[in-house]
């Protein structure tokens, strides 16, 4: 007896739609098992990870400055998987845009001039899609797994910034921690209200997600991405060459999480350190899969997941789980998501097979 996914004629519209919300009904189901079985009551749990975060103001703030890495990161990562190319290295991405996009005020902090900040944004793009250029060109030209290549950059990109912040690029006033200079003024990204920390990097994040969600609604550029990754023969027949979809795919992809990168360290944190991520980059795919792939879709799933990290912080503190917890209940979400979605486009059969006289016999 096995296990067999038939794919079904033809997948329903409403359970479609509905997918997000019953993965997320699921998530709080089982987180809630899950809190129990540790010992904690599921409510304070719960109200902890998606209520508490929203009753103060400096909270929603902090809810923006977490939700614009994962919806830049999420909404580029969209248009790579749309096409049928998996980039799942986006954290290198992210940490390598960081690094690119902080050159000019950890090398020359004595220069202030209105035009570091613009130049570092797009050193850190320009950064974030040579890195992701790499996997595009080893695809391209070698036919090697993208998944596979882009994941293992990321842990040579993680290892790259600790080097960095521990060695050529820690503060030589810095009392021996590991970590750059702080940049200065003209480098940070200025806060958008006086009522809290948020930064333009939600402004870029949102402009990113409509700018990408036009193109994909209207132009031929999007038609092309869709037909793509829907049957690459197809694409050949209307002309659309797959090799260049590669490349546009992940320098997109790559780039907003470049963009994401470099703005989490000039709008959030200040300097260069050894870990200027939680996850973003990997937590984004869920980000991109929970809202269906489309852009103003993932504007509302990165509040949400941004609401996880927040919550989680805030469980910490309150009922006192630790950050392994929060990680599975994201997790769970993930599983709840891509599970919904397998079984809108497919069914699960039980077939039995039984030899008799050579021959098998399938019920």
């Amino acid at each position: 007896m096995r296990i067999e996914l038939q794919k079904r004629p033809e997948g329903s519209r409403l359970f479609s739609f509905l997918s997000p919300l019953l993965a997320l009904a699921l998530t709080l189901f089982f987180g809630g098992i899950m809190f129990w079985m540790l010992g904690k009551n599921p409510v304070d749990a719960l109200y902890s990870f998606f209520i508490e975060p929203l009753l103060e103001v400096w909270s929603l703030h902090e809810l923006a400055i977490k939700a614009a890495p994962l919806i830049l990161i999420a909404v580029g990562l969209s248009v790579c998987y749309r096409s049928n190319n998996w980039n799942i290295g986006a954290e290198g991405q992210f940490t390598i845009g960081a690094i690119t996009g902080s050159i000019l005020p950890v090398l020359y902090p004595e220069w202030h001039s209105p035009m570091i900040l613009p130049l570092m944004l797009v050193m850190g793009m320009v950064g974030g899609a040579l890195y992701a250029g790499i996997p595009a060109l080893l695809k391209t030209r070698f036919n090697t797994n993208e998944i596979l290549t882009s994941l293992m950059l990321v842990y040579i990109a993680q290892l790259y910034l600790d080097w960095l912040a521990r060695g050529p690029w820690r503060d030589p006033q810095g009392y021996n921690f590991p970590q750059s200079r702080s940049f200065v003024p003209e480098a940070v990204l200025p806060e958008i209200l006086d009522s809290g920390r948020a930064h333009l990097a939600i402004v870029f994040a949102i402009v990113a997600a409509v700018a990408l969600w036009f193109m994909m609604r209207f132009m031929l550029k999007g038609f092309e991405v869709t037909v793509l990754g829907q049957s690459e023969r197809a694409g050949r027949f209307a002309g659309f060459s797959a090799r260049r979809m590669v490349w546009f795919s992940m320098l997109v992809s790559g780039a907003l999480a470049g963009l994401a990168g470099i703005s989490e360290v000039s709008g959030s944190i200040g300097h260069v350190q050894p870990t200027i991520s939680p996850g973003y980059g990997f937590t984004a795919i869920i980000v991109a899969f929970l809202g269906r792939l489309n852009p103003l879709g993932i504007v509302a799933s990165g509040f949400v997941l941004a609401l996880t990290y927040l919550g989680g912080e805030a469980a910490q503190l309150s009922i006192g789980i630790s950050d392994k917890v929060s990680r599975v209940f994201q997790g769970l979400l993930l599983f709840f998501v891509l599970s919904c979605d397998t079984l809108i486009h497919y069914r699960v059969r039980i077939v039995t097979q039984k030899l008799t006289g050579g021959t098998a016999r399938h019920a």
